[in-house]
């Protein structure tokens, strides 16, 4: 390898006052000459899918040493975004990415260590993990806490989107308080990312087709032991990376990014993808455009009904064969590659030998597909010039064409009144501004607006559309990521209570029914948008540098 990272923070006679605190921590000569693996720990006792990564981090500890590294472990931060979800907190959801990523930069460029393995489970981390090992681009590998299993209530498995949409049924009194009480100590019965093909999981699948994960990562259930051998093995694997000296930008290429692509509408993923695969291939050095993303999804068809659109949950994706024998069903059909390397050492092809499907009603066959599309559709028009996206995997196939009068709200909380008062009514299209990158500032996810609807019945008649986003959890006509922002003068801003919008997922299509001079007016004798304060010096700075949803809400370059 020549120099080490290492090398310059242990080696030389000026390095002797570093070797002394080397010593302090109790490491030995012989330890320290190994190489130096940072094993960055995302444990937190809040977060459901982290508190249990305190084990795993141990486990991949041991592998690194016995194959020959120093472990050393440091932390970093996590946010629960079901606990965040609802209120101020959510705002700091999507920032909490670029400072995950900016803690392991830091703590690796400042101690030099000359790998990663990166233990995390749930929504921003990940991604921010998979951005700071190519900006870093050492050997790294990032390791899941993986899933939770599904719940039981009353004989019907269930998953935390259940209480969401519960709140729903509340309201429309099918569920009483007491039915409420026994849900809600139902849907989360282990550790673990949420049993669904919610963001985290949708994310550690991602991984795993992408390369930076080992085979299994977005599978195996968090409870079951298979799960602490993985993290050995990830232990192990690394030290292979650091002899061979694979580097993240020698897995993620183009190519891998289109395949972890495939099999995120192969799966019917979160919309989230939508912003973190972007921002991940931004840092690798390319442009993904959302025209990509859909152009990816019209080629792949729907394989797994998973929930919230469908029946499945991430432990049957496991015992179908996971996501190994869903990438074998794909390679052999064409739509993914064989070459990329991946965090074994070896090619996607070279991994894929020999798997294959055990269990067809959840890896369904390409001649029989949920869809014949992908999970995700990528909506252009003009409320939305720069495009939105839409989970169209989960949307009913009634409103896969819906024309409706507009209800214009002015942030979440105004929404969610409106819901949960019954004021919505069959046919209108819920709109939200206001609560993208900017002008939230934060990208708030909004679960609990589309499951009330889902638990009012009306995800069936209304659809919802924001510059703000959704929660992978999320289904039915649930429209974000709508850009240009409100904020920054895009023309959802300009959509007014009453006016009329249509919307055709499969034409990819979003339109104001409002003439261009109409249009041309409003914009004249419009203010420019008053960005509400974001009341912490933290998102002032967030919303000063994030750029459009569009664009993976990724920092903007700082021209010197």
């Amino acid at each position: 390898m020549g120099v080490s990272n290492s090398d310059r923070v242990k080696k030389g006679m000026e390095r002797a006052p570093h070797r002394s605190l080397l010593y302090a921590n109790g490491f030995a000569d012989w330890e320290t000459e190994r190489p130096w693996v940072g094993v960055v720990n995302a444990a937190n006792a809040i977060v459901p899918g982290h508190n249990h990564l305190g084990s795993l981090v141990q486990a991949v500890k041991n592998g690194v040493y016995a194959a020959g590294g120093l472990p050393i472990e440091f932390p970093t931060i996590g946010v629960c975004d079901g606990i965040a979800m609802n209120h101020r907190g959510m705002k700091y959801s999507l920032p909490s990415r670029e400072l995950v990523k900016d803690t392991i930069e830091v703590m690796t460029e400042a101690h030099g260590f000359d790998a990663l393995v990166m233990v995390t489970n749930c929504d921003k981390i990940i991604p921010g993990m998979a951005m700071s090992a190519l900006s870093l681009d050492i050997p790294s590998i990032i390791l899941s806490g993986g899933p939770m299993l599904p719940g039981n209530y009353r004989g019907r498995r269930v998953d935390l989107n259940g209480i969401f949409e519960g709140v729903g049924k509340l309201i429309a009194g099918e569920m009483s308080a007491e039915d409420m009480a026994e849900l809600e100590r139902s849907v989360c019965p282990t550790c673990g990312s949420c049993a669904g093909m919610f963001t985290a999981n949708t994310m550690n699948c991602v991984l795993e087709a992408l390369g930076l994960a080992l085979p299994g990562n977005g599978t195996i259930p968090a409870v079951y032991s298979e799960r602490v051998r993985l993290a050995k093995e990830a232990g192990r694997a690394i030290m292979t990376l650091v002899e061979k000296n694979i580097r993240p930008s020698d897995i993620v290429t183009a190519e891998a990014i289109d395949n972890a692509l495939a099999v995120d509408m192969a799966l019917g993923g979160s919309t989230n993808t939508c912003l973190h695969i972007p921002a991940i291939a931004h840092h690798a050095g390319m442009k993904l455009p959302l025209s990509r993303i859909d152009e990816i999804s019209r080629k792949t068809p729907h394989l797994c009904s998973m929930s919230p659109g469908g029946s499945h949950f991430i432990v049957d994706l496991y015992q179908a064969g996971g996501i190994a024998a869903l990438m074998s069903q794909l390679l052999g059909a064409g739509l993914i590659s064989g070459k990329p390397m991946t965090a074994t050492g070896r090619s996607v092809a070279e991994n894929l030998a020999g798997v294959n499907v055990r269990d067809p009603e959840v890896i369904r066959p390409m001649s029989d597909p949920v869809h014949p599309e992908g999970g995700l559709a990528i909506l252009h028009g003009n409320i939305a010039p720069a495009g939105c996206v839409v989970k169209q995997g989960a949307v009913l196939p009634e409103m896969m064409k819906h024309e409706g009068p507009a209800r214009v709200f002015d942030g979440e909380e105004a929404a969610f009144k409106a819901i949960s008062a019954k004021a919505i009514n069959p046919g209108d299209v819920v709109v939200i501004i206001n609560e993208g990158p900017k002008g939230g500032p934060g990208m708030r996810e909004m679960l609990l607006p589309t499951a009330t609807l889902a638990g009012l019945g009306l995800d069936s008649s209304v659809a919802l559309i924001t510059d703000g986003r959704f929660s992978g959890a999320s289904r039915g006509a649930s429209i974000g990521h709508v850009s240009p922002e409100a904020a920054d003068g895009g023309p959802i801003g300009l959509i007014r209570e009453g006016d009329g919008i249509k919307i055709d997922i499969r034409a990819r299509t979003i339109e104001l029914l409002v003439s261009d001079d109409e249009l041309a007016k409003r914009r004249e004798s419009a203010p420019k948008p008053e960005l509400r304060p974001a009341g912490s010096g933290f998102l002032e700075r967030y919303r000063e540098f994030v750029t459009s949803g569009a664009e993976g809400a990724v920092f903007k370059e700082v021209n010197r």
